[in-house]
């Protein structure tokens, strides 16, 4: 009986033993086998922000740039309002670099539109430039205004971008002329030089009438004119808006009208 005992013992502290035995196994041993679940997922690390730039270009007042009309403008139905479109022809530089490209576009409007008179007075009406568009599609706003134009034709323009048109004296004078003169011819052929006074008198009256009743020439800028607008303020830019992979291209100037003088 003790002997059955003894082995029960012996058999209960061998199972004790093996038990304490398993938990003594390290972690680093039991991780070794097939894990059961997925670990838990690594945050990646922040990257520093990169920093912004806030360099500003200042293109100063008085900066002259080129440009050509998209639109035709006359005082025969221009109004105040309407829209006025242009290009750049010719590139703005600073400090060696190019700070507006050929290929920007300028959009302005007409501040008022006045028709000649029939007696007196010139066509005439005044711009401004007020929106600078670039290649890449970044758009400013500006002050600026025509300071000379080339339109094929005898416009003159001053410091307030008024655009004003020939005058209309010599064609006035050249009616007169010609109708005095024919008139005299038909009264010479109705009654010599009696007649001929009567006919340049009516020939005269009818060329002044035709005078009063015709408008002088209007003011024009044909689509294709070039112009030379000025900044009247300074302006802005941001430089990290300007850094062109392509520095536009060169648009096909379309020439003037041909007018008649």
């Amino acid at each position: 009986m003790r002997d059955v005992f003894l082995r029960g013992l012996a058999q209960f502290l061998a199972l004790v033993a093996g038990s304490l035995l398993l938990n003594c196994v390290s972690p680093a041993q039991q991780d070794a086998g097939p894990q059961a679940a997925a670990p838990p997922p690594v945050s990646p690390k922040e990257q520093p922000a990169k920093p912004v730039s806030h360099e500003k270009i200042i293109v100063p007042a008085g900066t002259r740039l080129a440009v050509v009309l998209e639109n035709g403008i006359s005082t025969r139905g221009a109004k105040a309002g309407d829209s006025v479109y242009f290009h750049t022809s010719f590139p703005v530089t600073q400090n060696n670099r190019v700070i507006i490209p050929i290929g920007s576009y300028l959009r302005g409007e007409l501040i008022e539109s006045k028709r000649p008179g029939k007696v007196k007075g010139r066509g005439e009406f005044r711009l401004r430039l007020d929106t600078l568009i670039f290649p890449t599609g970044y758009t400013v706003n500006l002050n600026a205004a025509p300071r000379s134009a080339d339109s094929g034709g005898a416009e003159t323009t001053d410091e307030e971008g008024k655009v004003t048109g020939g005058g209309g004296k010599g064609k006035d004078v050249e009616t007169v002329a010609q109708t005095t003169a024919a008139g005299a011819g038909i009264g010479a052929i109705a009654g010599r030089a009696k007649g001929a006074g009567i006919g340049a008198g009516i020939g005269a009256a009818a060329g002044l009438a035709a005078v009063l009743l015709t408008r002088g020439p209007e003011a024009e800028l044909p689509r294709g004119s070039t112009l030379d607008v000025v900044f009247e303020h300074d302006l802005t830019l941001d430089a990290s808006q300007i850094q062109f992979t392509n520095l536009g291209q060169i648009q096909p100037i379309t020439p003037p009208t041909v007018r008649q003088q």
